[in-house]
């Protein structure tokens, strides 16, 4: 079964390639991403590897955790479920004192 791994503190500078390839030294790695800026398009500075086993993606976490990558020292753990975040948005026109205003 695949696992998926957190990678983070990444240089600006690496791309999907080097994430492949970094992993690929201890596993059959499946996907590799970088996160990116929806504004700009530059690296956010983490990403995700799906490995092809959890066998796999232990040995990279070992090996990786912690591991100069260009010029950065990696974190690499399994990745947690997305959490559900809450509203924030906007709820309508309140004035100053939170009160809604009545028409």
């Amino acid at each position: 079964m695949n696992t998926k791994l957190f990678v983070g503190n990444l240089s600006f500078n690496t791309t999907e390639n080097d994430l492949q390839d970094a992993f690929a030294a201890h596993g059959t790695v499946t996907e590799a991403s970088l996160m990116t800026d929806r504004a700009t398009g530059r690296s956010r500075g983490f990403g995700f590897v799906t490995m092809g086993s959890s066998e796999e993606a232990q040995k990279a976490v070992d090996a990786l955790n912690g591991a100069l990558v260009d010029g950065r020292n990696l974190t690499v753990n399994e990745a947690r479920p997305k959490q559900e975040r809450g509203g924030g948005g906007f709820r309508g026109r309140h004035d100053r004192a939170g009160q809604g205003r009545r028409y």
